[in-house]
């Protein structure tokens, strides 16, 4: 694909992501068609520790890239030369983890004499559903719950959204794994909690619900405390009730929340992103609620809620076809944010310069 070749359904984008403990590569067609996605996690690697030891994961990823890359380009079929462009990863992330993938792109891309796109991560999330729903009908609210980030953003279509609200404090994604550490539920903590969370009693405790009707910004750091506070009181309560009850409380929140800002913009579908996305009391209770309320509900797979390359390709599709290429000097960002997306400006200014 030449660099002012147009956009098309057959483009093909090979996307890389390693932001964290995650080396992914990902091959998509036109945006949607996902033709491989290859995920080689690091979680055995940082169990031990209770959380990602950022150098260690620089080094895996050092070592994983170049296989994982290899390998979706041999599970799509792919030859190197049909790769139309190459997207990744920028921020937010861990420095040392973005730098390794950010190499490997602008090296992938310089080699290929194709484009290179750089994406950001959230951005990356709010795709993930299209991969499944491509015909999602806008416009749309979407949650997106992370380990690090809680937002509600106002999405009219592709690169076109606004923020609604976020976190002032813990993300939920940070509460569950600070829950699961302090119970000793295991690692890492999303899965933990809602694994045990199967076998409580979600009533057993009535643990506050901060900021519920308080406009649309989220606050979990006060329930974080409660969970600790109410175990050191009754050290003899049950682990998998805390759980439960700890969980339906977040849950209580951000599905409220979503519902609210769906009927307040005259949403036609609601969306959820991000690695708590995962949650299955989340799933089902949007599900429940949106379906009552007359909304389209786009729930991205579970292998699509956690950090992959095949939203990044997706993500960098929309990006090559709406504000053109990215320049082979672009860094990496780790706290890059969605609001003030510098990519994106760095990127707009670079394609105008061009023509």
């Amino acid at each position: 694909m030449s660099r002012n070749a147009p956009v098309t359904d057959a483009t093909v984008v090979l996307g890389i992501e390693t932001s964290c403990d995650e080396t992914a590569a990902a091959i998509v067609m036109g945006g949607t068609d996902v033709l491989s996605s290859v995920v080689s996690s690091q979680i055995d690697i940082h169990a031990k520790f209770g959380g990602v030891v950022p150098e260690i994961a620089s080094r895996a990823h050092l070592e994983l890239i170049g296989p994982v890359v290899a390998e979706a380009l041999d599970t799509a079929h792919i030859h190197n030369e049909r790769i139309d462009a190459v997207a990744v990863t920028v921020g937010p992330g861990l420095i040392g983890a973005l730098l390794v993938g950010v190499a490997a792109a602008k090296a992938t891309a310089f080699a290929l004499d194709v484009p290179l796109i750089g994406v950001n991560h959230l951005e990356a999330h709010l795709y993930a559903a299209l991969l499944d729903d491509p015909n999602l009908e806008f416009p749309a609210v979407v949650l997106l719950v992370s380990g690090g980030n809680t937002l509600l953003l106002s999405m009219d279509g592709p690169g076109n959204y606004r923020l609604l609200g976020a976190t002032i404090d813990d993300a939920a994604g940070e509460a569950f794994d600070k829950v699961a550490r302090f119970l000793d539920l295991g690692y890492p903590g999303g899965p933990a909690v809602d694994a045990a969370a199967q076998r409580g009693n979600p009533r057993a405790v009535d643990f506050p619900r901060a900021m519920m009707h308080d406009g649309l910004d989220f606050s979990f750091s006060g329930l974080k405390t409660a969970v600790m506070n109410h175990v050191r009181k009754h050290p003899d309560v049950s682990s998998d009730d805390v759980a439960a009850s700890f969980q339906t409380a977040v849950v209580d929140v951000l599905v409220a929340k979503l519902m609210r800002a769906a009927r307040e913009t005259s949403a036609r579908s609601v969306v959820l992103g991000g690695g708590v996305a995962a949650n299955s009391l989340l799933r089902s209770e949007v599900e429940r609620l949106a379906a009552a309320d007359g909304f389209r509900v786009a729930l991205p797979s579970r292998a699509m809620c956690t950090d992959n390359a095949a939203m990044i390709a997706a993500a960098g599709w929309y990006r090559l076809r709406d504000n053109g290429p990215s320049g082979l000097d672009i860094g990496a960002v780790p706290n890059l944010s969605l609001v003030t997306d510098t990519v994106r400006t760095n990127r707009a200014a670079s394609h105008r310069d061009r023509r």
